[in-house]
């Protein structure tokens, strides 16, 4: 019997190209080792379902791996292409990944369901001056702290706003504390990740150049504060209706943690914190990439959320 087929997307037209293609060689050199697939790569732009169509019958895909991180490659409009072009693939679905993508509706969600998060606004619909600093100014729909900024006066808010002219900003309430990051695979919640930065914040330059980023798998944490960030981020993962991984981000002061932003295709390269989290819980990189590949294949080109089978086993007994 012929091994399955697995074409590797990355890349992508977004700010977070790099970032794609790191995650996207790791995920292909995972799989690859693990030896149940036949894997191709693929160094995309901005394909539509008439370019991926072609590009499932040229290599013979069997499901697609789309490792893409932006508003086009995560947000979207990649998820609807293949979708259209009826191809199997890993991730959340085109609903639920626009839903991820856009920030301030990821808040809104939040709120629904109880979950605390920093006051914020659109600033292209209300004015800089209804949130006091210290604020952050954040692109809308960009992922890797791309365009962020920390604003101390409403001066910084306006060089802010005109460095970033031309996309869509946010303003969020600062929220200073720790740095807490929660991976779901599959419906299951792997251990928390802190991130300490070594000065400043979490920006790119700390995610993905510098090496002095210090990361805490399982950290120490005030009473109640584990349990409350892996409720908070389940109910993340069901009202933005995730699917086969997500994750979800928190910053924790004195009041608790309050929700950031959900990540519906986060990082798969070796400074990222979900592969980070899997291999504290027995995952190896390996393993995780497999079974989001297995799943995607059962689903087939359905919307079903599916279920991955023996990997919530696996993290069940480890708790």
């Amino acid at each position: 019997m012929s091994r399955p087929r697995v074409a590797v997307l990355m890349g992508g037209p977004d700010a977070e190209h790099e970032v794609s293609l790191a995650s996207g060689t790791r995920v292909a050199d995972a799989l690859e080792a693990h030896g149940g697939w036949t894997v191709s790569r693929h160094v995309v732009d901005r394909p539509d379902a008439a370019a991926l169509r072609d590009l499932a019958a040229d290599v013979g895909a069997d499901v697609v791996f789309p490792v893409l991180h932006g508003p086009f490659g995560e947000g979207g409009p990649l998820q609807e292409a293949l979708e259209a072009a009826r191809t199997p693939y890993v991730g959340s679905d085109s609903h639920a990944s626009r839903r991820g993508m856009d920030k301030l509706e990821s808040k809104r969600l939040a709120r629904t369901c109880g979950v605390p998060t920093p006051a914020a606004i659109d600033l292209g619909r209300e004015p800089a001056g209804r949130l006091e600093p210290p604020v952050v100014v954040k692109p809308v729909d960009e992922g890797s702290s791309v365009g962020v900024r920390l604003c101390r006066t409403a001066a910084a808010v306006e060089e802010a706003r005109r460095d970033l002219a031309g996309r869509r900003l946010m303003l969020e309430r600062l929220v200073p504390g720790r740095e807490l990051t929660v991976g779901i695979v599959h419906g299951e919640v792997l251990p928390i990740v802190e991130v300490v930065p070594a000065e400043g914040f979490y920006d790119y330059e700390a995610k993905y150049h510098r090496d002095d980023t210090r990361y805490e798998v399982d950290p120490p944490l005030p009473s109640g504060i584990a349990e409350s960030c892996r409720r908070h981020a389940m109910a993340i993962w069901n009202v933005v209706g995730c699917r086969d991984l997500a994750r979800v981000d928190f910053m924790l002061d004195e009041e608790g943690p309050w929700f950031l932003e959900v990540n519906t295709m986060p990082g798969m390269t070796d400074h990222s914190l979900v592969p980070m989290a899997a291999e504290r819980a027995g995952l190896s990189m390996r393993e995780l990439c497999a079974v989001l590949v297995s799943a995607a294949l059962r689903r087939g080109p359905t919307g079903s959320r599916g279920e991955a089978g023996p990997v919530e086993r696996k993290l069940r007994q480890r708790r």
